[in-house]
């Protein structure tokens, strides 16, 4: 066999329950902060591919959405994702953290029991807790998965996150690369603008507002030393983009500050960015409006 047909290439998907740090996981496994990250929930709304290179493999990582009970259209396509996600996988985690021994949604579960893919349970956040509690956690979850590889893992500090590398590269199947080498993500640009505008409105504001906002960019013109951006945040109601802009436009200027901090990091250079905010009445169950933010109907 010639060396390149060596070359081992497969999707691993990470699945869990809202707040376990799947996107903090991610992250870490990539080495590039790919996925938003808050103490919210419904943080991630997409399926994001991150793409680990090496010589003779191709890690193909898909962070979900945290598993809720779906209440309106836009949260029914974020459940199509996590549901694609099990089918695609060669590999399959499930996350949980240490406080997690209980089987919450029975349906999900069986179909993690009959996937043929390999399975990885990772019990996460293990820096926070005590080590008879991690043990008491890891025999839980070996019995309810006995042929599943139980890690107990930090993603936050890097806690056997080299370790794990290095299993999944093991069990991953003979394969040419799905991507090009040089590849980091299956998303362009306008997509982490988004996000990136996104994570800080779910930073700064309460109640109902970060889950009601979507964010588009209508121009991204890159040169040699700044990238000129043009993003939309939609709001549902009028008494939202009172609050999203706040007092004389001060709360909407802190989410450009922060916004512009993350996105000089991730590209490189200099940002100039402006944000405007504009209403979309009942857009998370509007079909036509969730088809042109991405969403599966």
């Amino acid at each position: 066999m010639k060396e390149k047909n060596k070359h081992k290439s497969g999707f691993i998907s990470i699945i869990g329950n809202p707040n376990v740090g799947k996107s903090t996981l991610m992250n870490a496994l990539v080495g590039k902060e790919l996925s938003i990250i808050t103490p919210k929930a419904q943080t991630t709304r997409h399926r994001i591919l991150g793409i680990v290179n090496g010589k003779n493999f191709q890690i193909v990582l898909s962070d979900t959405p945290g598993i809720i009970k779906p209440a309106y259209k836009m949260q029914n396509s974020m459940m199509n994702f996590v549901k694609e996600a099990l089918i695609d996988a060669d590999i399959l985690i499930f996350m949980v953290t240490v406080e997690e021994t209980e089987l919450k949604d029975e349906k999900l579960f069986e179909r993690i029991k009959k996937s043929k893919a390999s399975l990885f349970i990772l019990i996460n956040k293990i820096d926070l807790s005590r080590q008879k509690l991690v043990e008491k956690t890891v025999k839980y979850w070996e019995s309810i998965f006995p042929t599943a590889k139980v890690c107990p893992i930090s993603a936050l500090t890097g806690f056997f996150i080299p370790e794990l590398l290095d299993l999944i590269i093991e069990l991953l199947p003979l394969s040419p690369p799905y991507f090009p080498k040089d590849q980091l993500t299956d998303r362009p640009e306008r997509f982490f603008v988004n996000e990136s505008i996104r994570e800080q409105i779910l930073k700064h504001y309460d109640k109902e507002i970060p889950y009601s906002v979507e964010v588009i960019t209508d121009e991204f013109i890159e040169s040699s030393k700044i990238i000129k951006i043009r993003s939309i945040i939609l709001v549902e109601r009028e008494t939202q983009k009172g609050i999203l802009i706040g007092h004389k436009g001060n709360a909407l200027k802190q989410v450009g500050i922060g916004a512009r901090k993350s996105l000089q990091n991730f590209f490189g250079k200099k940002i100039h960015l402006e944000l405007f905010v504009k209403i979309s009445k009942n857009w998370r169950s509007n079909n036509k409006e969730l088809k042109r933010f991405g969403y599966n109907n």
